[in-house]
C-alpha cells in the first residue's frame, strides 16, 4: 500500500492483493460478530408499536464486542449502584442499535470501496471518515484478541503466536495514521 494522497475532495492509494483481502476479511469478520449481536437483540413488543428501537440491556461478554460496545454510562468503580446499572442498562437499550447501524454502515464502505484483487481505492472524504471509523473497529478488535499494550514491544519473539497478527495490527495502525493526514491535508 502507498500513502494516501489527498486531491481536492477525493482522496487515493493503491493497495496490493495481499492487503485487500486482509483488510476485506477483517472487516467482514468484524461486521458478522456486530450483526450477530444486532440479531440476537430480544424483540420489544413496545418498540414494535412505537417504531423505537430498542437494543440489548447488557454489555456484551465477547472481549472484542465489548470493547467495540462499551457502555454508555461509566460506572463507580467501588461497584455500581442498582441506579447506576438501570442508568447504563437503558442508555445502552436505546442507542447500541444505532451504534450497530453506524459500525455496519461504515464496514459496508469499505467492503464497497476495496477492490477484493487490490488496485486503485478512490474515496470521497466521507468515505474516508468511514474507512478510519472501520479501521479503528477492527484496529480495536485485533488489539484487544492480541492484548496490546502501550509497554508492548513492536516485535514479538517469531515462536510467538501473536508475532505475525501483530504484523497486521502494525499495518492497520500505519494505514489509519496515513489517512487521517491525508484528509487533514490541506489544499
Amino acid at each position: 500500500m502507498i500513502p494516501w494522497e489527498r486531491v481536492g475532495d477525493t482522496i487515493t492509494t493503491k493497495i496490493d492483493r495481499r492487503e485487500s483481502t486482509v483488510l476485506r476479511g477483517l472487516v467482514t469478520q468484524i461486521d458478522g460478530m456486530l450483526r450477530a449481536r444486532l440479531a440476537d437483540t430480544p424483540q420489544d413488543e413496545l418498540a414494535e408499536l412505537t417504531g423505537i428501537r430498542t437494543g440489548a440491556t447488557t454489555a456484551p461478554e465477547d472481549p472484542i464486542l465489548s470493547r467495540l460496545l462499551p457502555d454508555f454510562h461509566r460506572m463507580d468503580g467501588d461497584g455500581p449502584s442498582q441506579e447506576e446499572r438501570d442508568s447504563a442498562a437503558a442508555l445502552r437499550s436505546l442507542h447500541e442499535p444505532e451504534l450497530l447501524d453506524h459500525k455496519s454502515g461504515v464496514a459496508g464502505v469499505v467492503l464497497d470501496t476495496c477492490p477484493p484483487d487490490g488496485g486503485l481505492v478512490k474515496l470521497s472524504l466521507e468515505q474516508a471518515q468511514a474507512w478510519l471509523s472501520a479501521v479503528n473497529d477492527v484496529r480495536l478488535a485485533l488489539g484487544t484478541t492480541l492484548g496490546v499494550t502501550d509497554d508492548m514491544p513492536d516485535e514479538l519473539p517469531e515462536d510467538d503466536p501473536r508475532s505475525p497478527h501483530l504484523g497486521v495490527y502494525q499495518w492497520l495502525t500505519w494505514l489509519q495514521e496515513h489517512l487521517v493526514l491525508a484528509l487533514s491535508d490541506a489544499d
